[in-house]
């Protein structure tokens, strides 16, 4: 078995905090969100290679970033972009990965932005029992945030009917970027695209194969957090330090209230502030402020500062007066 971490993403919506590195390196407490994932995967001994498919703007910096991990199975396999506007859509870098590295093994796709509650083995197990193509599905419970999604309606564990962003959601349960696909299920990617389908997202490839025949949705309870805004990342953060907050050692904080969900890393220097919700990368220094759900990058500073909702790239100064 295979398996391919997607992570060729420019993640826009967090710029400037991933305009120079991938969203998948974002820390969620100790840990990053790709990491969880590599972990699953080493240790499953069914996967024996773990492609992670990125662009060009961001391959040396996976290069060296798995050349010093302790990860044995990912190599790199990247695809010719380097602008958002230039990509082929998820389905069209799978299929073109898919004959880039000759895959010819059942095969396990995940984003490498998805931090879920469930290990990828018990996925892999509900595939293995099923035969079939699958997916991964998730209850949002509101209806108002199913309208973002692609929702599968199913009957027992077998998807029937799919919506795609709706209006008007019959139901709550998302497919999330977790499928699994047999291995005589993969030449249907080039059928899918030369048929003139949506290149953009797998849930749309998952319903053509839907109407070709059986697919199953492994459903699980617990959490599930799609990084792609600055709220659903502090959100993934505030799931990883079980709503409390952390401070690394070599981080200094002086008269300072931390609050909730805050997490201070390493080389950082806030003094006389107040801080909730909020993370601080290496080396930022914060002053006489106020930050609350915002995202300090490494080497910022700010003084005198009240922020709210805010994303600070790498090295910005920002003083009263600035207009904060």
């Amino acid at each position: 078995m295979k398996a391919v971490v997607l992570a060729g993403g420019y993640a826009t919506r967090l710029w400037p905090i991933t305009h120079h590195r991938p969203k998948m390196f974002l820390p969620v407490g100790e840990n990053t969100v790709i990491d969880e994932i590599f972990e699953d995967l080493e240790a499953d001994d069914r996967v024996d290679e773990v492609f992670v498919s990125t662009n060009e703007r961001f391959a040396d910096t996976f290069a060296e970033y798995l050349a010093d991990s302790p990860f044995e199975k990912p190599t790199l396999s990247v695809e010719e972009t380097v602008e958002e506007d230039e990509k082929f859509g998820v389905v069209g870098a799978l299929e073109q990965l898919v004959d880039r590295e000759g895959v010819d093994d059942d095969l396990i796709v995940v984003a490498g932005d998805n931090m879920i509650s469930f290990d990828l083995g018990e996925f892999a197990d509900f595939f293995e029992s099923k035969g079939t193509p699958t997916l991964a599905a998730y209850d949002v419970g509101d209806r108002e945030r199913a309208k973002s999604y692609g929702l599968v309606d199913l009957d027992g564990d077998e998807v029937i009917d799919f919506q795609e962003k709706p209006d008007d959601p019959k139901t709550t349960l998302v497919s999330i970027a977790c499928y699994a696909f047999p291995a005589e299920t993969l030449p249907d990617l080039s059928t899918y695209l030369e048929d003139g389908n949506n290149p953009d997202e797998p849930g749309w490839f998952l319903q053509w194969l839907q109407g070709r025949g059986s697919v199953h949705a492994f459903t699980f309870d617990g959490a599930w957090f799609d990084i792609g805004t600055a709220d659903s990342y502090l959100d993934a953060v505030e799931y990883a330090l079980d709503g409390g907050s952390l401070v690394a050692d070599g981080a200094t904080v002086e008269d300072s209230e931390i609050g909730d969900v805050v997490h201070v890393m390493d080389g950082a220097t806030v003094t006389d502030s107040t801080l909730d919700r909020a993370v601080v990368f290496e080396d930022a220094t914060i002053a006489d402020s106020s930050i609350r759900n915002s995202v300090i990058d490494e080497g910022a500073t700010l003084t005198g500062v009240d922020l709210s909702g805010s994303l600070i790239g790498a090295y910005t100064s920002i003083t009263d007066g600035d207009g904060f």
